[in-house]
């Protein structure tokens, strides 16, 4: 299935969001018009979502690396036994 505007704009906004002034938090109210829970769960699905990864690789794959970070940190694995997603 194909990216939606809404999909796009999220996309956009990671690749941009820390040029802002305020909150991450408090630009996403203000210009997705979502909750950063309901923005975090839909950013969460694109990045494992083949279109956005043609739409966006480079950001898809740094929120990917972030993510795989956290989850290693969180669960205390070595990176030699940590598989990332793909």
């Amino acid at each position: 299935m194909a990216l939606t505007n809404r999909d796009k704009l999220i996309l956009d906004f990671e690749r941009t969001w820390w040029q802002q002034t305020g909150s991450k938090e408090a630009a996403i109210r203000k210009h997705l018009e979502l909750s950063t829970t309901r923005y975090y769960q839909i950013l969460s699905e694109l990045l494992e979502d083949a279109n956005a990864m043609a739409y966006d690789p480079l950001v898809v794959r740094r929120l990917r690396k972030m993510r795989d970070n956290r989850r290693r940190s969180k669960y205390g694995q070595s990176s030699a036994s940590w598989q990332p997603s793909r």
